[in-house]
C-alpha cells in the first residue's frame, strides 16, 4: 500500500544527519529557556493576535515567561488546526517526553514545569542537535558580528546584508560598518574597500554564504562609480532624508558590489523574494509583513547573467512564484530552489512545490528545506514535516507512477536533503 511506502521511505530519510542552511540562530544561546521561547515564536503570537488575542497582553513588557505562557495556551483552541501547533504537539512529544494530543489549561503548567528541568540542563542544546539528527545549522548574522564565543563548524557563519542594501542611508549604518572595518566611508571606492574587509573577516571564520531578503520592486543593476560616488556623497551629508535616488542608487550599488564579492570569495548568495514590509502596521513583533504576487525573477535576469560563477539560491514568499522559479532553475545552470520560505512554509503549498521542483529542475539543484527557525527546538517538527511530504511525495510520484526502486527514490531524497547543501556551499 501507498501509506507503507511512505512510512519506509520517510523512516530511511529519518536516518539522514542533516545540515540547516538557514536559520536565525543565536549561536551564543541557541536553544531555548522556558516555553515561552517556543510560543514567542512569531508564528504563535501572529495567529493568536489574528484570533483575537490582544498585542497588548502578547507584547506586555517585562512579562515573566509563564505568565507569558499561560496568556498564550488560554488563546490558542482556535489555532489548533493549523501546522503550527502539530509542529509544538509533536515537539513536546518527542523533546519533552509529553504525551498529548492537546496542551490545554489542564496540562500546560505541567508541560512546562517538565520542560524546564530539560531547558536548564547545561547540555541541553546538544541534546536538541543529537534529538533532531541535526549537524550543524546556519546563522544569520549582522555584517558587523564579531563571530565569537561560538564553535563555527557547528553554528556556520552566514553574512546577511539587509542593511547594507537597504539602510545605508542611516547614520548608525555608516558608524557600525566604520566601526567594524575601520574605515569612514565617503565614496564607491571606500565603501568597496569596507564591504571587502567585511568578507575578509567573515571568510577567515568561515562563512558559507551571503543572504539577503529583498521587496518586491527590486531590481539589481550595475552602478557607474560616478554615480555611485554622487549618491554616497549625498546620504553621508544629508543622513539620507528626502533624496529616494541617492538612496537606491547606493543600493544598487551596494548589491552589485556584494555580488562581485560573492564572485571573488566563491560564496553562494542567498536570495530570499518577495516580502513587503510593515503591511500590517497593527500587527505584533514579526507579523506586520506579507508577500506581494506581483515581483517576479524577471527583475534578477541581469544579475544571473553578470554573475554566471556565482550559486543563488532563490527562495520565494508565495507558492504562486514557484513555477517561475523551478523555470529559471530549469533554464539558469546558477539558480537554485532553496527550500519553502515563511507563507509557502505549510505542508498543502509544500507538497505542490516539491513536486514541481523535483520533476523539473536537475537533481543537484535543489536544496530540500530549511528551518528558519529562531530556537533549535523547531528543526524537529519542522523538518519532520517536510520529510513527511517528501517521502510521500517520492513514493506516489517516483516508486508507483515512475517504477522507480525504494533504492533510487531514498537517495533521491538524501540529495535533495543532504547532498546538495553540501555541494551548493561546500560543507561537509
Amino acid at each position: 500500500m501507498s501509506i507503507d511506502l511512505r512510512n519506509r521511505i520517510f523512516h530511511e530519510l529519518q536516518q539522514i544527519t542533516l545540515i540547516d542552511p538557514h536559520t536565525h540562530i543565536n549561536a551564543l544561546q541557541p536553544a531555548s529557556t522556558t516555553l515561552a521561547d517556543i510560543l514567542g515564536y512569531h508564528y504563535y503570537t501572529e495567529l493568536a493576535h489574528s484570533a483575537g488575542m490582544p498585542k497588548s497582553q502578547i507584547e506586555q513588557a517585562d512579562l515573566d515567561p509563564k505568565e507569558k505562557v499561560a496568556r498564550l495556551m488560554a488563546n490558542l483552541s482556535p489555532i489548533e488546526n493549523t501546522i503550527q501547533y502539530s509542529w509544538f504537539v509533536e515537539m513536546v512529544g518527542d523533546l519533552f517526553d509529553f504525551q498529548a494530543e492537546l496542551i490545554t489549561a489542564d496540562n500546560w503548567e505541567s508541560l512546562y514545569d517538565q520542560s524546564l528541568q530539560q531547558m536548564a540542563r547545561p547540555d541541553w542544546s546538544r541534546q536538541v542537535l543529537e534529538k533532531t539528527n541535526l549537524e550543524a545549522v546556519f546563522l544569520t548574522n549582522d555584517f558587523d558580528d564579531p563571530l565569537e564565543g561560538f564553535d563555527t563548524s557547528v553554528y556556520i557563519p552566514c553574512l546577511r546584508t539587509d542593511d547594507l542594501v537597504f539602510h545605508f542611508q542611516k547614520a548608525s549604518v555608516r558608524q557600525r560598518l566604520a566601526e567594524a572595518t575601520k574605515l569612514e566611508v565617503g565614496c564607491s571606492q571606500t565603501l568597496r574597500q569596507a564591504i571587502g574587509r567585511l568578507f575578509d573577516h567573515f571568510v577567515s571564520k568561515g562563512v558559507k554564504a551571503c543572504a539577503i531578503s529583498l521587496p518586491p520592486d527590486f531590481s539589481p543593476e550595475k552602478v557607474a562609480d560616478s554615480a555611485a560616488d554622487a549618491a554616497i556623497a549625498k546620504l553621508c551629508q544629508t543622513d539620507g532624508q528626502g533624496d529616494q535616488n541617492a538612496v537606491r542608487t547606493t543600493s544598487h550599488f551596494v548589491f552589485w558590489t556584494l555580488a562581485e564579492f560573492c564572485a571573488e570569495h566563491q560564496l553562494p548568495f542567498d536570495l530570499m523574494i518577495g516580502v513587503n514590509r510593515g503591511v500590517y502596521a497593527d500587527g505584533v513583533f514579526q507579523g506586520q509583513d506579507l508577500y506581494d504576487s506581483r515581483v517576479s525573477l524577471i527583475q534578477y535576469q541581469a544579475l544571473f547573467n553578470a554573475f554566471p560563477q556565482v550559486v543563488f539560491p532563490i527562495s520565494v514568499l508565495a507558492s504562486v512564484t514557484n513555477q517561475e522559479l523551478a523555470s529559471y532553475a530549469w533554464i539558469f545552470p546558477n539558480v537554485v530552489t532553496n527550500g519553502h520560505w515563511w507563507y509557502s512554509n505549510t505542508p498543502t503549498f509544500i507538497e505542490h512545490d516539491t513536486a514541481a521542483r523535483l520533476e523539473a529542475v536537475p537533481a543537484t539543484k535543489q536544496i530540500g528545506y530549511y528551518s528558519d527557525m529562531y530556537k533549535l527546538e523547531f528543526a524537529l517538527p519542522k523538518f519532520n514535516m517536510y520529510k513527511r511530504i517528501l517521502a510521500k511525495v517520492l513514493a506516489e510520484r517516483y516508486v508507483i507512477d515512475r517504477s522507480w526502486s525504494e533504492t533510487r527514490a531514498i537517495e533521491f531524497g538524501r540529495k535533495i536533503l543532504r547532498t546538495n547543501v553540501e555541494s551548493v556551499f561546500h560543507v561537509s
